[in-house]
């Protein structure tokens, strides 16, 4: 059975909560997310579902700066690489176990593409094994 595309803010929504509920959960990032970020999902999630809806969609929704959090979380926690691949890899697992197509693969790409910028901007490092660099825009 093929799975269907991310087509609307619904679908953004059950892959935010699927991929949090694994987050908290993990061994890695968990305690991140839970004992020193305290996100309170369901106050956070109207704005990453504006967030990746503007991403996917264009829609215009979000009209924050996602550096900004990370920037404060990083203050209390550095935010290494191995953390960022982290994320990026339960991302990714959920992503592909809910949803397959162009939306769904603009999804991930956004998701590197996001986590090398903010990890670039935070000043952790420029070297990051195993990406290939991002083509600027024309």
């Amino acid at each position: 059975m093929n799975n269907p595309d991310i087509a609307d803010r619904d679908d953004i929504r059950a892959l935010l909560v699927a991929f949090y509920t694994r987050a908290y959960a993990d061994d890695l990032l968990g305690t991140i997310f839970t004992d020193i970020a305290r996100m309170d999902l369901d106050a956070h999630l109207p704005t990453m579902c504006d967030f990746w809806e503007t991403v996917l969609f264009r829609s215009g929704t979000y009209r924050g700066n996602a550096y900004i959090p990370h920037a404060e979380l990083h203050e209390k926690v550095e935010l290494t690489w191995p953390l960022f691949e982290r994320w990026l890899e339960l991302w990714r697992k959920t992503v592909d176990e809910r949803h397959a197509g162009p939306k769904s693969d603009r999804a991930k790409l956004q998701a590197e593409r996001i986590a090398v910028s903010i990890h670039h901007r935070l000043g952790t490092g420029s070297q990051l094994p195993g990406l290939r660099p991002i083509p600027a825009r024309r």
